[in-house]
């Protein structure tokens, strides 16, 4: 077996528009195609015997071992593998479900498809369930535990912490969509102008100088002390001089920490000698040069938590421990503990293992006890100073004991330090009674305080405190998204995303728009290039400025990541034609259909996708979308846009040359097609097609029809507004167009314009792709063949799997099966046939170029238009000024 390809669905998709994170493995059985499992001799013994959870997975018969029985009754080895994925993800704690296998469209290749929940975790499992499935044929033994626990490690690495993690759910409860900005804990939640971020648990409404006090232990302390809030005594030292004269000052027990730790690390408590007051002091000077030293003050330990200056939780905390029961070591209380199922890796679970580490040696030291030690029963041994749960400690959730004086100190306190959220610990005898009267203290504030310990408190009620974080950063009222417009379709796709940028820009937003040439925020091109996949969406909504986005999607995309959004508002599908197929699987226009769908099924309930009702495959997309329908036609009396109307529906339509909106049965004349430059004079009718469904956006968006009128009348097609699309140069004795037309419906379209273009001779520079079908690559020759008189065949740069002369080959044959005696040339460089057909042009002649090389391509055009300029000015007896050129 062999896995040709990898690929990594992170947004709705071709297999699914619910479940976002997928893997899509491109598995070859090869060989193995001829045995399904019953086929295999022992192969279902074997599996059962390493994987006995399998039996769970109910597969197509929905019962518990119906998984166990394809395997009995003989299944082929993707869908053995894609269950092998699943479980062993759901066995290192993933649980994961969906799953299917699905034919590529080869003998013996599938889409092998399974859910993920770590990304890098779930791409290992790809690897190892091809290495489980080829273990089990050969009847191996095979080391499964270390597949598992590197899918732990990998999850641990790659996951979201727990407060992290719980502010993202809460959003998604909301929805309110995220996107991840770094490998650790940085999210956006929302999109463009409406985003807000969060780092763990610090805002983007944090202030900066809350955190950076929090941080200062000595500047908190002294706010907090002239603001009459009770705090330790204490002192700051450098050096173990200074450390012995603060003890002396303040008298044992003490407590040393740095200056600017956080999270417990390098704080010692408790000191009741000189010792390991050295030790503590070396400790927290890892951490920072200056050093706390404090009273140590008798009580139990607490963390108020604070948001948006309510207190929302309160937890006493209690450090990691052991109780003695006369007869285990210490070692192995520990052990036991560390039992309990609560109790993981990291923050895998509710509580963490402890681990024997350089403090908790020191702690044992000090008491005179090493880990081989008998406790005595009932005897409690503190294995930390600290009370942290990512040190093993557990929390009591106390909320609703706090006592009304403390939870206003605590108020105060976030206001006093200025702090959005922060965590308050408090040492005292009894949260329940005012601090005044229990001689407690503050002991520190904290900045992006830990939210586990009142989430999954080891006892008490849980408390869902991401919840006053989004209400902090999403008041009512407020919305984290933009208006999104997604637009695809396999010709005009670009030239409508343009066009609706244009009429959005007109309306007052702050468009972000994403096409084939670039990504373009308020009218500045960010970035050149093929820019419709999932990361230029993405690219747009990170956007602060953007308040508006209008996203070609492409099919290319889609296929390899899904779509960077989780749903928009408007989805749009011009057309569906035979480009690209035999590419990733797709090998009918019925599947590429399919693909093309996911846009419309992406919108939300109360948004519209607007459909092409002459086109079959894309009228058909409306049985599965759950939102409403708007549909677009060139044929006024088409029975689909009548039928649509009778019942009240929305639609555009090309009625007696004009631009026709319908409502219902009523209509509403826009303007002549011949008053849309865009149309050129009505002439380019496919263009006309791209304008309806951009008019009907507009209709959604409640523009009135003289906005829509004079947005229509004021998008120009030129090198600025639509590059490469019907950009038209007139030279003095000669016209130049470039089109993007790449395929047999794009020059069909284009075709229908050039006819009514008036020009003496017409001159074609075509070129053939290579990851296209032969057949689709002669029909481009044929169609070429009809439209110009004379025919320059290049060649792109990237050749896409196919050797220039068999793509010259192609195209000959195309145009030779319309006429053998065509006047054709090979100038396989696209500059070098351009600089030819200029060159040898005849008076009156039209030159079409197509071409996906947009901006080089113009820029050579223009360069001939200035000298033509240039040349002309001269001869009229003036010099050109340099302004002008």
């Amino acid at each position: 077996m062999q896995i040709r390809e990898i690929s990594v669905m992170r947004g709705p998709n071709y297999w699914s528009i619910r479940r976002h994170k997928l893997i899509v493995m491109t598995l070859d059985l090869e060989e193995l195609e001829a045995f399904p499992t019953n086929k295999i001799e022992g192969f279902y013994d074997r599996i059962k015997n390493m994987l006995p959870s399998l039996y769970e997975h109910q597969c197509s018969e929905g019962v518990p071992g119906g998984f166990f029985h394809r395997v009995e009754e003989g299944t082929w080895m993707g869908h053995v593998i894609e269950h092998i994925a699943l479980e062993i993800q759901t066995l290192a704690g993933m649980e994961v479900g969906f799953g299917r296998t699905r034919s590529y469209g080869e003998k013996g290749v599938y889409h092998v498809v399974f859910e993920y929940m770590e990304e890098n975790a779930g791409l290992y499992a790809a690897r190892a369930a091809l290495r489980v499935a080829e273990a089990l044929i050969a009847g191996h033994p095979y080391p499964l535990e270390k597949d598992l626990q590197q899918m732990r490690e990998l999850r641990e690495k790659e996951r979201l912490g727990p407060s992290t993690a719980s502010i993202i759910e809460e959003a998604i409860a909301r929805d309110i969509p995220w996107i991840r900005l770094n490998h650790n804990s940085l999210c956006q939640l929302g999109y463009g102008a409406n985003q807000k971020r969060i780092q763990a648990t610090m805002t983007s409404n944090t202030s900066s100088i809350g955190v950076e006090l929090a941080c200062d232990k000595t500047d908190t302390k002294f706010l907090l002390e002239q603001a009459q809030v009770p705090v330790p005594k204490g002192r700051t030292v450098e050096t173990m001089e200074e450390l012995r004269e603060a003890i002396e000052e303040i008298g044992y027990p003490v407590v040393v920490k740095p200056i600017n730790g956080n999270h417990g690390r390098g704080i010692t408590a408790d000191i009741t000698q000189w010792s390991t007051a050295e030790n503590a002091f070396k400790e927290a000077t890892k951490i920072s040069k200056t050093v706390i030293v404090e009273k140590h003050i008798v009580g139990d330990d607490y963390r108020l938590l604070v948001v948006n200056h309510k207190l929302v939780a309160a937890a006493k905390r209690s450090p990691a421990h052991v109780i003695g029961d006369g007869k285990s070591t210490i070692k192995q209380l520990i052990d036991d503990i560390n039992k309990d199922p609560r109790r993981g890796y990291g923050h895998e679970k509710v509580l963490t293992a402890i681990v024997v580490d350089e403090m908790t040696q020191n702690i044992l030291n000090a008491e005179g006890y090493t880990l081989d030690s008998v406790l005595p029963e009932g005897k409690l041994l503190k294995l930390k100073d600290t009370a942290n749960l990512s040190t093993g400690g557990t929390a009591t959730d106390v909320t609703d004991m706090v006592h009304p004086d403390n939870e206003f100190m605590a108020k105060r306190i976030s206001k006093i330090i200025g702090l959005d959220i922060c965590g308050i610990d408090v040492m005292t005898s009894d949260i329940s009674l005012p601090l005044s009267e229990t001689g407690g203290a503050i002991l520190e504030v904290n900045a992006a305080p830990g939210f586990r310990m009142h989430l999954a408190p080891t006892e008490g009620l849980p408390r869902n405190v991401a919840a006053p974080v989004i209400d902090m950063l999403y008041p009512p009222g407020s919305s984290s998204r933009i208006p999104i417009v997604a637009v695809t379709g396999t010709n005009g796709k670009t030239t409508t995303t343009r066009l609706i940028a244009h009429m959005m820009k007109m309306h007052g937003y702050k468009v972000g728009f994403t096409t084939t040439d670039g990504i373009y925020v308020h009218n500045h091109l960010l970035m050149k290039g093929d820019c419709t996949g999932p990361q230029s969406a993405e690219f747009v909504l990170k956007d602060p400025i953007v308040n508006y986005a209008v996203l070609e999607v492409a099919r290319g995309g889609l296929l390899r990541s899904g779509l960077g959004f989780d749903k928009c508002d408007i989805g749009i599908v011009t057309n569906v034609a035979a480009d690209h197929l035999g590419l990733k699987g797709i090998h009918s226009i019925e599947q590429l259909a399919r693909v093309k769908s996911v846009i419309p099924e992406s919108v939300h309930e109360d948004g519209y996708a607007i459909l092409n009702a002459d086109d079959d495959l894309v009228y058909d997309m409306r049985n599965r979308v759950r939102c409403h329908v708007a549909l677009f036609s060139m044929d006024e009396n088409n029975p689909r846009i009548q039928e649509h109307a009778r019942k009240g529906g929305l639609s555009a339509i090309w009625e007696n040359g004009c631009i026709t909106i319908c409502k219902g049965e009523w209509k509403l004349r826009v303007t002549k097609a011949v008053n849309i430059p865009l149309t050129f004079g009505g002439k380019a009718t496919f263009m006309i097609q791209n304008v309806l469904p951009a008019v009907l956006t507009a209709v959604i968006n409640k523009f009135t029809i003289d906005d829509i009128k004079s947005a229509l009348e004021s998008f120009i097609p030129s090198p600025s507004q639509t590059p490469g699309r019907l950009n038209l140069f007139q030279f003095k004795h000669f016209k130049f167009m470039l089109d993007y037309a790449h395929n047999p419906a794009g020059l069909r379209a284009l075709q229908k314009l050039i006819i009514n273009i008036d020009s003496t001779l017409k001159v074609g520079i075509i070129a053939g792709i290579g990851d296209r079908r032969d057949d689709d690559t002669r029909e481009v020759g044929k169609i070429a063949c009809e439209m110009f008189d004379e025919i320059i065949i290049r060649t792109d740069r990237n050749l896409r799997g196919k050797t220039q002369e068999e793509l010259v080959t192609l195209l000959t044959e195309g145009i030779h099966s319309v006429d053998p005696h065509k006047t054709l040339q090979v100038i396989h460089k696209e500059k070098e046939a351009i600089d030819h057909a200029i060159k040898n042009v005849k008076p009156g002649a039209l030159i079409v170029l197509c071409s996906d090389a947009v901006t080089e391509t113009l820029d050579q055009i223009l360069k001939y238009k200035e000298e033509e300029a240039k040349m002309l000015y001269e001869l009229s007896g003036y010099n050109m000024p340099n302004s002008i050129v």
